[in-house]
């Protein structure tokens, strides 16, 4: 192990609980040990997987958030006494591997509660609504401090939550707390002035208009979770520890609208002054730890930090927050190991949360401490397997059913979270297997395939490995995906894979055994005069020509990451969408998306929505002339000197999958890394 590393694996106290070393894994909602969006129950897929990070060296475990009211069936956590019987028969097994276990649990969602088309309609009819209640009374998940719009839809508002409510909450904290102390859960953590959940919605002014004691004064509003604290505190006794997931700034300027990194605005929410005041009070209160970052979801992309923001987002905040208070404290948000670190060191911060990384490795900490850093499988914070909750203009969480039943999985492991489905299991029959394109896809397919104990042969027909990824992959920013391509390379060297490059097969039939075809996509080509002039994401990507004046047309994720990038480097750029909102695609967490249209407005980036492109042509002055055409017929010109499309893909399979063959990548189906990943290692299973 690295020497500067050795900051993160001395042990530290939280009361007089001693963890064996400083990396948290936080809380990620599908991890849970009681089930997620179902009838509360011990849930073992949960289990296994945390059971995994204990054993890979984690020192603090936290499950997913549970709620002490369950948005389905409306049970509440501390009625089901049996998961708690099951819950104490496997914490000693957990405790065996020297980690501790703390348990979170929320108040609720309140006007965060991510709400779908389905439950729109479920909502604004009135006898659906009555016949769901019992199942998903929406009017009591989402009620909130005050009544306020829902983050994600206009059409189910939030209702005031009542003092009897409340009163409930809080008895249901306490029980569940001590019911959890019982089965052997060395501490628990309350999901409280947090990201805009409902108990920081208590804490929000803009949020909270009350006039009875849980509003008004800063006293007031952290009332409701200063109460939850004691309660516990009598329930368990001063040596059970409670720690708040605390979001040190909120960085925010309103409802749906956040602050971005370096903007200079208004804070409507919590700031660093308020934010001491009431962390001491919350302290006061008995809290032992804070487990720290910022944001809410009008400002989603502190707490689920995308490619875009910066590494080690929220440290600065937290380590503020450190110098005022006497009880340990916790900085999650893109924490890069070595910086974490150096943080503790200079006691800065006491430990480092992550999160999304263990569900790209569940074994990254003992490969860290093992000094194999190159062994890791990065996180690329894409959201797109974890929690891919999307939202554009008119459109409510438009996620499939299967994911918001099943957060937590990843898009670079297929396994995580679906042992199930996914698992290595040793062929009885090794095969060469032939795989037509070296991307991804195919690297990941030849990669299960050599685990199983066949011989793959990959046959890339360019000079290097990773297909349309290495030009994905060269944007400055995206220092993770590189990380990714070399973890690739570097495992088919580790697992003898037989690796052909400049070989380019034309013909399958030439090839004896199984094949797997990983051949990717081609761009679509517009229909427009000019379009000759224009340069194809990629191939912009990869060979960037010196153009001041970029016009991209094509607002989706990888358009607007190209303008991103070319912004970055200073060029001037426009955007042309012919959608009526940017990243108005499925699969794309709001939290990536609301960061690129937000940075665009606040770097006055022009975007041309429900716009096409009409034509390209050279200017006099050696430029280009970019006609566009509004939906309402207007046109207009804009001058350029460098035109890229990014305006989607066609499969491009060298054959069609039959007896023999088998397809995987965007020549299957154009999709994203989740896709392409899971479609080949389902197919590697299969053969």
């Amino acid at each position: 192990m690295n020497d500067t590393l050795a900051p993160l694996f001395e042990p530290w106290t939280i009361g007089s609980l001693t963890i064996k070393n400083r990396i948290v894994m936080t809380s990620m909602g599908g991890t849970d040990l009681f089930g997620w969006m179902e009838k509360n129950h011990f849930d073992r897929a949960g289990a296994e997987f945390l059971l995994e990070v204990a054993k890979h060296d984690a020192g603090l475990v936290l499950p997913g958030c549970q709620p002490v009211y369950n948005p389905m069936f409306g049970q509440w956590l501390h009625k089901n006494k049996k998961m708690y019987r099951d819950l104490a028969a496997w914490m000693p097994v957990f405790h065996a591997t020297g980690a501790k276990l703390f348990v979170q649990l929320t108040a609720g969602f309140g006007r965060s509660f991510t709400i779908s088309p389905l439950m729109e309609a479920l909502y604004t009819n009135p006898v659906l609504r009555a016949a769901a209640k019992p199942v998903m009374d929406l009017e009591r998940i989402c009620a909130a401090p005050s009544p306020s719009p829902n983050r994600w839809s206009d059409k189910v508002p939030s209702r005031e939550i009542t003092k009897p409510e409340i009163d409930q909450i809080i008895e249901s904290f306490a029980e569940s707390s001590r019911l959890l102390k019982e089965a052997g859960v060395d501490g628990v953590e309350v999901h409280a002035v947090h990201e805009g959940y409902l108990l920081d919605q208590f804490a929000l002014k803009y949020v909270n208009k009350r006039t009875d004691e849980y509003g008004g004064s800063l006293e007031n509003r952290y009332r409701f979770a200063a109460e939850i604290v004691r309660a516990i505190k009598r329930a368990c006794g001063d040596d059970f520890p409670v720690s708040i997931r605390y979001s040190v700034e909120s960085k925010t300027k309103g409802l749906r609208q956040g602050a971005l990194p370096g903007e200079q605005f208004v804070e409507a929410g919590r700031d660093m002054a308020e934010s001491i005041e009431a962390a001491r009070n919350l302290a006061d209160a008995g809290c032992d730890m804070f487990n720290c970052d910022n944001g809410t979801y009008d400002a989603w992309y502190w707490a689920h930090p995308p490619i875009y923001m910066p590494k080690n987002c929220n440290l600065g905040d937290v380590a503020e927050l450190r110098r005022h208070i006497d009880v340990p404290v916790v900085c999650a948000g893109r924490m890069e190991p070595a910086d974490a670190a150096a943080a503790i060191a200079e006691k800065r911060i006491d430990a480092a949360g992550f999160a999304r990384p263990f569900l790209a490795d569940p074994a990254w900490v003992s490969k860290l401490k093992a000094g194999r850093e190159a062994d890791i499988r990065p996180c690329i914070l894409c959201h797109n397997g974890c929690f891919n909750m999307c939202h554009y203009k008119g459109v409510a969480n438009d996620q499939d059913l299967m994911d918001s039943l099943h957060l937590a999985r990843c898009a670079v492991n297929a396994e995580t979270m679906q042992a199930s489905r996914h698992y290595v299991k040793p062929t009885s029959s090794p095969k060469m297997i032939h795989i037509v394109g070296g991307g991804i896809g195919g690297m990941e397919c030849a990669r299960v395939l050599a685990l199983r104990g066949h011989h793959p042969v990959i046959h890339e027909r360019g000079e290097r490995l990773g297909g349309v990824f290495v030009a994905a992959a060269q944007a400055s920013y995206k220092d993770k995906m590189r990380d990714l391509l070399a973890w690739y390379e570097r495992q088919m060297v580790q697992l003898n894979v037989d690796v052909r490059l400049s070989d380019e097969v034309r013909d399958i039939t030439e090839l004896d055994g199984p094949v797997v075809v990983a051949t990717g996509s081609t761009p679509r080509t517009l229909p427009i005069p000019g379009i000759e002039l224009a340069h194809e994401a990629c191939d912009y990507l990869e060979n960037p020509p010196a153009a001041q004046r970029v016009v991209v047309v094509g607002g989706g994720l990888t358009g607007c990451e190209v303008a991103y990038d070319a912004a970055l480097e200073g060029r001037d750029v426009e955007i042309v969408e012919m959608a009526d909102d940017l990243v108005a695609q499925k699969g794309v967490c709001l939290a990536n998306s609301s960061y690129l249209r937000e940075w665009f407005a606040w770097k006055q980036v022009p975007v041309h929505l429900e716009t096409t492109l009409a034509g390209i042509a050279r200017a006099e002055d050696a430029g280009l002339r970019v006609s566009c055409r509004h939906a309402d017929g207007t046109t207009f010109v804009i001058e350029a000197d460098a035109v890229v499309t990014a305006t989607g893909y066609t499969p491009a399979p060298l054959a069609r999958s039959g007896r023999g063959v088998r397809l995987v990548g965007d020549c299957n189906g154009v999709g994203n890394l989740r896709s392409v990943i899971w479609r080949a290692y389902d197919v590697a299973m299969k053969l």
